[in-house]
């Protein structure tokens, strides 16, 4: 089992490395594209009412098609009307919108920990769809405006998040941060975790281009600070929403599309509150 957690870890790796230096922007669009069909046709088998049905499949493509539009005009040397006007409504109405309700919806319900009703299945699913829009429109925009440096320093912050927490949770966890959603968490767990993120964002800071220089650029040091442990402890309500689906829907994993990882929703979880929040607060798009 580790062995198959390395190996797809090592393609998965090598597949995106691949995609941020390529000469153009397109290799990462269509990567960020798959991710995001697969990822949210994970999230609605989730929370569709009804099982086994055929829409979460549909939907997912659907919006993969939509998102590739999109993309192909903003990417063209001539974009047209209509698609900056819808760049500008989604950038405006969208991402708050979905940023808002990571914050006071998906916490809430993380908090209540309501894991064995499968209630509230329709608002669920639309939240998977608007939430995922929202999420590869702003790591595309970070990514074509910023560069790929930007958008793995981003990532790092919740890859040294969810490894600090695991690690600092195997030594010093006593006290369980979410028993009814996720028993194996603990509250020293997250500390540590947001610990490492923040001083990643501080020292990260130091390098042109980053994520961390992009917020000390806009803001007082010590706000970039409270803005890496608002967005670490984000990660971990995504991480936390996910388990909370997932215990509804009596599954261990969002599918069986990664080997050893489980699915693709399950790689990013913790990416999804953060991105949209991360873009607006940078000011990579400005309204």
């Amino acid at each position: 089992m580790l062995k198959q957690r390395v190996v797809t870890a090592v393609v998965l790796l090598a597949v995106l490395l691949g995609a941020l230096l390529a000469p153009g922007p397109w290799p990462l669009i269509l990567l960020l594209v798959l991710a995001a069909v697969c990822g949210l046709w994970e999230w609605l088998r989730l929370t569709w009412p009804a099982q086994g049905s055929a829409w979460p499949l549909f939907l997912a493509i659907l919006s993969g098609a939509g998102m590739l539009l999109l993309a192909s005009q903003w990417l063209a040397p001539s974009p047209a009307a209509w698609s900056m006007q819808l760049q500008t409504v989604l950038n405006r109405r969208l991402l708050p919108i979905v940023a808002l309700a990571w914050v006071v919806f998906a916490t809430a319900l993380v908090l209540q920990g309501q894991s064995q009703r499968r209630s509230g299945a329709v608002w669920l699913s639309l939240f998977g769809i608007a939430a995922v829009l929202a999420v590869w429109l702003a790591l595309a925009q970070m990514f074509v405006q910023r560069g790929a440096w930007f958008l793995v320093s981003l990532m790092a912050l919740i890859w040294f998040a969810d490894i600090a927490a695991y690690f600092t949770g195997k030594a010093f966890g006593r006290h369980k941060l979410a028993p009814r959603v996720s028993p194996g968490k603990t509250w020293e767990g997250a500390a540590g975790g947001v610990l490492a993120a923040t001083a990643w964002v501080l020292l990260s800071a130091y390098w042109p281009g980053s994520f961390g220089d992009a917020l000390m650029q806009r803001w007082p040091w010590w706000v970039a600070a409270l803005i890496a442990i608002f967005l670490a402890a984000l990660s971990i309500v995504g991480d936390l929403f996910e388990s909370l689906l997932k215990r509804r829907a009596g599954v261990k994993d969002s599918s069986r599309l990664l080997p050893g990882h489980g699915g693709v929703y399950d790689r990013i979880d913790a990416l999804l509150p953060v991105a949209p929040i991360a873009l607006l607060i940078t000011g990579v798009w400005n309204p």
